[in-house]
């Protein structure tokens, strides 16, 4: 794992939680135990502070970054799509950020909020919990379901055991022949 310090800052990154070679997490962050950082996210914690809660997936080249003497807040059991990024915004628990959106400044995504690929969440916008959101920017289009939660939870702990336990034992570097 990359980690850097950055203007005395130091990443805290509890030992449940598993990061990925090419990752790069700098200065400001505290991630918590259980969390997956897949190949070639970024979270900067250079200008101002990134906290990702326990049991949350932050997928492969994600963008996380937090505006001067601000902070981006992601809680628990959230996924974050490949590719997406958010940038001083806060998003709740459960919520799902899908595959190449985008969360800008100040923006906040509810409990079990689901964002859709591509979405745009605006700055200041609000999306409340449980709702669906897509488009550019994005709108509300439904709400989540039982069934869709039921669906999320087991995908979620398909990661968190990424995290903890299949990528620790089963992951290894290989040199080319």
């Amino acid at each position: 794992m990359s980690l850097f310090e950055f203007n005395s800052q130091i990443p805290s990154v509890k030992k449940e939680s598993y990061i990925c070679d090419s990752a790069d997490v700098i200065g400001n962050v505290k991630i918590g135990g259980g969390c997956f950082i897949g190949p070639g996210a970024r979270i900067r914690g250079d200008y101002g502070k990134i906290v990702i809660g326990d049991k949350t997936s932050i997928e492969d080249n994600c963008v996380i970054h937090a505006r001067p003497n601000e902070e981006c807040w992601i809680g628990k059991n959230v996924t974050i799509g490949h590719g997406s990024v958010i940038h001083n915004a806060k998003i709740r628990d459960w919520a799902i950020i899908g595959m190449n959106a985008v969360v800008s400044d100040y923006a906040e995504v509810g409990e079990w909020a689901v964002i859709g690929e591509g979405c745009v969440v605006k700055n200041n916008q609000e999306i409340p919990p449980g709702k669906i959101a897509v488009g550019v920017p994005a709108k509300i289009v439904a709400d989540i379901t039982k069934d869709y939660k039921k669906q999320w939870m087991h995908f979620k702990k398909i990661y968190v055991t990424l995290a903890e336990k299949s990528y620790r034992e089963q992951l290894k570097k290989i040199d080319p022949e």
